[in-house]
């Protein structure tokens, strides 16, 4: 599941329509918002669980501004991600998850997949700007989708080895991503199946109810989806 911002609402929408309909993933991935519906999904939460958290959610439930590499400091965020996760490890989880964080020394993508959960979730989300950077055993990660935006870097094995993908592409609508640049296209590779769901109302911290409606919508355009056809790898709905 790719990164988006507030895209974690369209994530958990699309997420629902698969658990409903016991098509569940072997493995999971993401970026940024895809990394936290992954991860809270395979510690053991339910997307209706995940669902009610998200429809009370309020800015204030992780709103601490604080002076630093960024206007949050992202502890509220962090203790309620703990709270919600259902195993606090990757080794716990139900499911094997990966998650994407950019690298602040080396300026690289890295991948974890092991140690406690909540710290990395929240390093792949810490947006640069917006959150402090995250530290994950002593070393300091911003938001995964800065280099991988697709969040499909933990997969990579996975790809190799012939295993089918399916991939849930937010689409970006940042002003400073060049139009040709990678993180604007879909991925085109073999055994990866892209879900496209278009015109998805744009959330953030300060249109929330912009988000539950993309969690709505989102839902809906998935359960079509499922019966629509693949064109190019591509299903756009």
């Amino acid at each position: 599941m790719s990164s988006g911002f507030f895209s974690f609402f369209a994530h958990t929408g699309f997420l629902s329509v698969l658990e409903e309909e016991e098509l569940l993933p072997t493995r999971l991935a993401g970026s940024s918002a895809g990394a936290l519906v992954a991860g809270l999904f395979a510690s053991g939460l339910s997307t209706r669980t995940l669902e009610e958290e998200l429809l009370r959610l309020r800015r204030d439930d992780f709103w601490d501004v604080s002076l630093g590499p960024g206007l949050l400091r992202g502890e509220r965020f962090q203790s309620r991600v703990a709270e919600l996760l259902q195993n606090a490890t990757f080794e716990a989880c139900r499911i094997p998850v990966s998650v994407s964080v950019f690298h602040l020394r080396t300026r690289k993508t890295h991948v974890i997949d092991r140690g406690e959960l909540a710290p990395a979730l929240c390093a792949s989300c810490a947006v640069p700007g917006l959150f402090h950077p995250i530290r994950v055993n002593g070393t300091r990660y911003w938001d995964g989708g800065v280099l991988d935006r697709p969040g499909l870097l933990g997969l990579k094995e996975h790809e190799a080895s012939g295993g089918r993908v399916l991939f849930h592409h937010i689409e970006s609508r940042s002003p400073w991503r060049a139009k040709d640049s990678e993180a604007m296209t879909i991925p085109r590779r073999d055994n990866v199946v892209t879900l496209v769901l278009t015109d998805l109302p744009r959330s953030g911290p300060f249109s929330l109810d912009a988000g539950r409606a993309a969690l709505r919508v989102a839902r809906e355009k998935t359960r079509r989806a499922l019966s629509a056809p693949i064109v190019n790898g591509v299903i756009r709905i």
